[in-house]
């Protein structure tokens, strides 16, 4: 699965992570937090949030709850997105009125699909386990 999306630094984040995620469980490199060496450690999975373009998700998690902190979160960054004050300002495509409403509407997308109102997707390169079907939406 591709780790891409329209900003080329999140694509290349993705790969760090994922390289970094690796590098950390290797004995032979040593690293030290407060001058004691760390032991190496690797993280079960590593998941990618699908941001901008279209990618199939492995899967979707339901943000529902959460989903009005989300926007909160997301408008904090008042400098890139949308602002009626900056009137005359150019637009990018994150500071269009509607980079919202794409935002919301791909959520409901993957909400649909679990049958919530808000989900998530992510991709992954391992095989994802489950202790039992029940588990399972």
């Amino acid at each position: 699965m591709p780790h891409y999306d329209r900003h080329p630094d999140h694509g290349r984040a993705s790969e760090l992570v994922e390289a970094s995620a690796f590098l950390s469980g290797l004995r032979k490199i040593e690293t030290y937090a407060d001058g004691k060496l760390q032991q190496e450690w690797r993280p079960k999975q590593v998941f990618h949030f699908i941001q901008d373009h279209y990618i199939e998700p492995d899967f979707v998690t339901n943000v529902t709850a959460f989903w009005d902190k989300k926007i909160e979160s997301v408008l904090a960054y008042g400098s890139q997105f949308y602002n009626p004050a900056w009137e005359g300002d150019p637009e990018t495509y994150i500071s269009s009125p509607d980079f919202i409403h794409i935002i919301e509407a791909r959520a409901r997308e993957f909400g649909k699909r679990i049958g919530v109102k808000y989900a998530e997707g992510f991709t992954c390169k391992k095989t994802l386990g489950v202790d039992s079907l029940f588990d399972l939406r």
